[in-house]
């Protein structure tokens, strides 16, 4: 049996942003003596601009953001144009790679090929060859392995685009998955799959404001939540996953947190 996730909670993102430099810094330079390069994975939603307020801000803390040995990948995008709102792209654009000082460098980042936004199913083959071609050849390596990945938690405990109940849960062989039907619009888009997700070395789900408390309290509190998206993640990945959360996402949750500091 192996240890439970980490729950860090702060009083406010303001608090939480140090904390989470700090892990992403230490992920980071692990990386870079291993292979020379940092490989992540990041997701949309709040999350963009949590991670622009904790890695752009110098006061957050000791070291320094590498940018330039980045390798950028998302976890989910949306079946959308590269500058439409509904972009993860756009949104990470905009909260953190186009604020990047020039003498931190540019991550090199992989977005989805739109000439085939039409053809869910042909974009996450290609999604996915992309991975191939980074992490090495498909027949040596049975799953990417991801420095880090950097995700969200909906009000229904889904993360990426794996949303509760679906199917696509179950999927044990694929690295990108397509959805046509997402519950929640826009209704087609590419996601990791889970076991690639529960694969990567570190995974940080960060989840703030009182609109998670009640998904918070399910996913670590009730044994119906460990069948969620995330709870799966926490189930199967344990230790190697830290929540970063603010109090009014943990109001009511029993799981131990630690509070204030890594």
């Amino acid at each position: 049996m192996g240890k439970p996730p980490n729950l860090y909670a702060f009083q406010n993102v303001e608090e939480l942003a140090p904390s989470l430099r700090a892990y992403v810094l230490e992920a980071q330079n692990a990386a870079i003596s291993r292979h020379g390069v940092f490989r992540v994975a990041v997701s949309g939603g709040s999350l963009p601009k949590v991670l622009g307020q904790a890695l752009l801000k110098e006061t957050n803390g000791e070291g320094k953001v590498q940018f330039d040995k980045w390798e950028m990948f998302y976890a989910d995008e949306r079946l959308v144009p590269l500058d439409h709102e509904d972009s993860n792209h756009r949104l990470v654009k905009a909260e953190l790679l186009d604020k990047i000082p020039a003498e931190l460098g540019q991550p090199k980042v992989f977005t989805i090929d739109v000439k085939y936004l039409d053809d869910p199913q042909e974009l996450a083959d290609q999604y996915e060859q992309t991975l191939v071609s980074v992490f090495a050849a498909r027949d040596s390596v049975r799953l990417p392995m991801f420095d880090l990945l950097l995700l969200g938690c909906g009000p229904d405990g889904h993360t990426c685009s794996l949303f509760p109940g679906s199917p696509l849960l179950r999927e044990t062989e694929a690295w990108i998955l397509k959805i046509e039907d997402s519950p929640k619009p826009p209704p087609k888009r590419i996601t990791l799959s889970l076991p690639v997700v529960t694969h990567g070395i570190k995974i940080a789900f960060v989840a703030t404001g009182g609109g998670k408390k009640d998904i918070m309290k399910e996913i670590f509190d009730k044994d119906d939540g460990r069948e969620l998206p995330c709870g799966l993640v926490n189930a199967q990945a344990q230790e190697r996953v830290s929540w970063f959360v603010d109090y009014p996402a943990i109001e009511g949750v029993s799981f131990p947190a630690r509070r204030g500091s890594l």
